[in-house]
């Protein structure tokens, strides 16, 4: 159930999204950062896809399973675009599109409550540097699980179980980068936003399916920031757990 949730508030977001002049522009230029990176980062990887295929496994001299061969050559090229895709992604969002992140939830959360929550009594800067040493975990952690991930499928014969996991991870940490938005905003500590992350995993995996999907991802990527708030709304923020 939790997993239909999250399909289901991606969703809502991206309609949301689409539909609010304010959101619409600013996830358009959330679309175009990704969009340029996602092209430079695909151009990269799939400029070293034969090297890849060939680590994996060489090319068979037999004809009989050379059809599998190319079948696992194409599988490999789709996953590749949807991990190079994830990856410009974790580029943009550190260096461009935190702040452009935070605007979408703060927009979202006054249309939902009419007004915006958040650490009042802190200054602005000290609010925005806040958020900046946010982002550090929130992107190393993911980068370092991935890492880790790839380097157990090189070392042992499991890559295409691994591969699978990764995707999972990956996802799961897109999803708390948008999700985490509105609790890290309101200054809330983060052991208790990671531990809520631990115990919302099912939901984070459906919320972030959609980024697997090469092209749409980057749409919902996008917009992502608008559904996670939804949630976020939903959440009791002071004990990071659901409301009854």
């Amino acid at each position: 159930m939790n997993f239909l949730r999250g399909i289901q508030y991606n969703l809502r977001g991206l309609l949301l999204g689409l539909k609010t002049p304010k959101l619409l522009a600013l996830g358009i230029a959330r679309f175009l950062i990704l969009l340029i990176t996602s092209v430079i980062c695909i151009w990269m990887v799939l400029a070293h896809h034969n090297d890849l295929l060939n680590l994996l496994w060489q090319k068979p001299q037999s004809a009989w399973i050379l059809w599998l061969w190319h079948v696992v050559a194409w599988l490999l090229a789709f996953f590749m675009v949807g991990i190079s895709t994830i990856f410009s992604y974790l580029f943009a969002q550190l260096l461009f599109s935190v702040l452009i992140m935070d605007l979408m939830s703060r927009i979202t959360e006054k249309i939902i409550n009419g007004t915006v929550q958040d650490a009042s009594e802190n200054s602005i800067l000290k609010l925005f540097l806040f958020l900046m040493k946010q982002e550090i975990p929130r992107t190393i952690i993911p980068m370092v699980c991935l890492f880790v991930l790839m380097v157990i499928g090189w070392l042992t014969p499991l890559a295409p179980i691994v591969s699978a996991i990764a995707s999972c991870t990956a996802v799961i940490f897109l999803s708390w980068d948008h999700t985490d938005l509105t609790p890290a905003r309101r200054m809330v500590p983060f052991r208790d936003r990671f531990s809520s992350l631990l115990e919302t995993l099912p939901f984070h995996l459906g919320f972030g399916i959609w980024f697997l999907i090469p092209v749409l991802n980057i749409l919902f990527l996008s917009f992502a920031p608008v559904g996670a708030t939804l949630f976020s709304l939903k959440i009791d923020l002071n004990k990071m757990s659901p409301k009854a």
